[in-house]
């Protein structure tokens, strides 16, 4: 067949706001539950804006009775609704549905914003099946209603009218979203973030769905915030005060070359949670994925903490203070407000600009290391917070494990040495991931939950305990790192009472020879540790083999026929990538935890062995792993009829 030519007429020029509804992904992120939601974002965000710039001090947000309407009100300047002195047009026609048009380019109408690629306006406009814009301005009310991103008619002067301000009412167009409606309590404490970012700012949301009207309004700012995820938290800050920064800046070029942040606000305390919590913002907008500032942050945080430490010589010697130690139980708060800000995506979930890391971190470890000097009580507490877990890590497993368990001296455990173990003290609210190799390992260690998940990887294929004598079991170094983690004996020795994880969980890739693992595990479980299966304490977790993504959506697949399954459900306007991962050591650590480890989300598989088949269940173990191969071979041509593929 004769290859199809490829010229100039297979050259696709969209215009208009056509791109966007072609590939909405690109610009909001998906067509999903945030997708929706980013969509209101981006109005509020403009009204913010005014705010931010002092041109308005009250914001509005109606959630209407079907949930699927959303109403924006300020009382900023007004989007102009003058004609356009190159285009011809009215300004607000052009803001509303032209990419790339709004005041945020000149820095003479907005000073900081956090709607700065100009598409936010169009782009809800593009992707509501109706919008409405009303602009009170110059004596006049004006508006302008829009089908799917088209005009229905010219922007029209409606009455007489004092004030000035924007109305933005829409509704997400279900030819994109389906029948998807908002999350009021989401909204809300979205707002209320917005809230506490903007001291001063009032917002009133109205929820009609629920009948119920906030209003949110947070004088204190970010230290009201602060205190306010403490609490959430359920946790108490071990300082009187927390330590706040406020720095307002005029947002020039500094020696640099870069231009300096025109506020900066930092809030930041430490609890006895064994996490970090910290949260970042630029321009009002959340960083969900941190970046540039939170980098600066975190190291400042350490550098000054250690500088004080290091100058009243509060360290104890030949104890290695990590800076995880430092940051453990912090809870910060960091929002910058920016000239030119680089966001990766118009999500703008993380910060680019490389020089902000640094003037951060200059200037936050100045100002801690000296309030720390000024407030000598409080940095002792924080530098024995951080010897406390410097000590906790440092010291051996079996000890820490006798002080936590109150076990007796003679039962202190010898725990492997790459167990990563968890903070929990109570096996029945503990968990023990074996996982196949340092890689995946690796992975599961950052991504786990370090109060409740404790992870061992083991190397290679474990021993064949069916084949092997008992002194050959308990000279294999891998099966014995799990009877010592698990720290409950085996064989005549075993003491479910001892126990130290009432789930365990293995973990291994997605693939034949992970399922050999899986198997070669069970089998020594049956044999040497029967009554973890029998109580149940034994699972089989259930990783993705496969990652399909549909513009911003994503989906995950288990094996080929889930994987299909899923692929038959998409709209035949998503063209799906499909990546099959070769080893769970591929994943990043977020990633890892969102589709396998998260309790909330993840698929275990007990083992079990139902009454009636344990001999059954003898039969079969002894036949495929035992050292009779022509038993092996005739349950093999058995069952051959059984699967798709066979692995040999």
């Amino acid at each position: 067949m004769t290859p199809r030519q490829y010229t100039a007429s297979d050259i696709t020029v969209m215009e208009g706001l056509e791109a966007v509804r072609k590939r909405p992904g690109m610009y909001i992120g998906g067509t999903g539950r945030e997708g929706l939601h980013h969509l209101l974002w981006e109005i509020v965000d403009n009204s913010v804006d005014e705010a931010m710039n002092g041109h308005a001090s009250h914001i509005q947000v109606v959630l209407h009775k079907d949930g699927r309407t959303a109403s924006v009100v300020d009382n900023g300047r007004g989007i102009p609704v003058d004609i356009h002195p190159k285009h011809k047009r009215s300004a607000l026609e052009l803001v509303f549905t032209t990419l790339h048009a709004g005041g945020k380019f000149d820095q003479g109408s907005y000073v900081t914003s956090g709607g700065l690629h100009g598409v936010g306006a169009s782009v809800v406009n593009a992707l509501s099946s109706s919008l409405t814009v009303t602009v009170r301005r110059d004596g006049s009310e004006h508006r302008q209603e829009y089908r799917r991103g088209k005009p229905r008619e010219a922007v029209r002067r409606v009455r007489e009218a004092r004030g000035s301000g924007t109305r933005i009412q829409f509704t997400p167009d279900d030819q994109i979203f389906g029948e998807r409606t908002f999350d009021p309590e989401k909204v809300r404490e979205q707002l209320d973030v917005k809230a506490y970012l903007n001291p001063g700012l009032r917002i009133v949301f109205r929820d009609e769905v629920n009948g119920i009207t906030h209003e949110l309004e947070h004088e204190g700012g970010l230290k009201d915030y602060l205190e306010h995820l403490i609490k959430k938290s359920k946790q108490r800050s071990i300082l009187a005060e927390p330590f706040t920064l406020d720095r307002v800046d005029n947002g020039a070029i500094n020696g640099g070359g870069f231009r300096l942040p025109v506020r900066t606000s930092i809030a930041l305390a430490w609890t006895e949670s064994p996490k970090e919590q910290v949260k970042s913002f630029v321009n009002g907008i959340p960083t969900e994925d941190g970046g540039t500032h939170e980098q600066g942050f975190k190291e400042a945080v350490v550098k000054a903490v250690r500088s004080y430490a290091e100058t009243h010589d509060k360290l104890p010697h030949k104890l290695k203070v990590s800076a995880d130690d430092i940051r453990e139980g912090v809870v910060g708060i960091i929002s910058l407000f920016l000239v030119e800000p680089q966001f990766q995506g118009q999500t703008k979930d993380k910060l680019n600009n490389p020089e902000v890391r640094n003037q951060i971190d200059n200037m936050l470890r100045a100002a801690l290391e000296q309030w720390l000097h000024d407030h000598g009580t409080a940095a002792d507490v924080i530098v024995s917070r951080a010897i406390q877990a410097a000590r906790a890590r440092m010291a051996s497993r079996a000890a820490v494990q006798q002080v936590r368990r109150k076990s007796p001296i003679s039962r202190r455990l010898n725990l492997p040495g790459k167990l990563a173990d968890c903070a929990s003290s109570d096996p029945a609210n503990s968990e023990l991931f074996i996982v196949e190799g340092d890689s995946a390992g690796g992975s599961a260690k950052q991504g786990r939950d370090r109060e409740t998940m404790a992870i061992l990887p083991l190397r290679g294929k474990v021993l064949n305990a069916e084949q092997a004598t008992v002194a050959k079991v308990r000279a294999n170094h891998e099966l014995m790192d799990v009877v010592k983690a698990l720290g409950c004996g085996m064989d005549k020795d075993f003491d479910a009472s001892r126990l130290r994880y009432h789930k365990i969980i293995l973990l291994m890739d997605a693939d034949s020879d992970g399922h050999h693992i899986a198997t070669l595990l069970l089998t020594f479980f049956y044999r040497y540790m029967p009554d973890l299966i029998r109580g149940g304490y034994v699972f089989l977790a259930q990783p993705p083999l496969y990652r399909i993504s549909g513009g911003k959506n994503t989906w995950w697949a288990a094996d080929d026929r889930e994987k299909e399954r899923i692929l038959a459900k998409l709209p035949a306007r998503v063209k799906p990538e499909i990546m099959r991962f070769k080893g769970l050591g591929e994943m990043m650590p977020k990633t890892l935890f969102q589709t396998t480890l998260d309790p909330t989300k993840r698929r275990l598989l007990r083992v079990d062995i139902p009454d009636g088949h344990r001999v059954e269940t003898e039969q079969v173990i002894t036949n495929l792993l035992g050292r009779d191969p022509a038993a092996r071979y005739s349950e093999i041509m058995a069952r051959a009829d059984e699967v798709e593929e066979l692995d040999v």
